[in-house]
């Protein structure tokens, strides 16, 4: 009998991914120190964008006049915080492919 623990889900979930990922011919390439301070400004400006932006919606909310307006204004808050993640997550995806 082995000295190692039982894994937990997770860590056996990890492991199938990996060997799926080596299977499949994916090569994993650490990060240059280059590309972690872009992935981290890519971070910091969508972080700056989203606290913009809801800043001008808490303010656009004080202005609403009913619920109807109000509900348009929740709506495009919900579409530019995923348009911003989705922005943060191409970034951050096209710096990791140029290493």
């Amino acid at each position: 009998m082995s000295d190692e623990e039982p894994k937990s889900a997770l860590e056996l979930a990890m492991a199938r991914l990996k060997k799926q990922d080596q299977d499949d011919g994916v090569v994993e390439r650490p990060l240059t120190p280059e590309q972690r301070a872009a992935i981290g400004e890519a971070r910091k400006y969508a972080e700056a964008k989203m606290a913009e932006r809801e800043i001008l919606h808490h303010a656009a909310i004080r202005r609403a006049a009913d619920a109807d307006g109000l509900a348009v204004l929740e709506e495009e808050f919900r579409r530019d915080r995923e348009r911003i993640a989705y922005d943060r997550d191409k970034k951050i995806e096209d710096i990791r492919k140029k290493g």
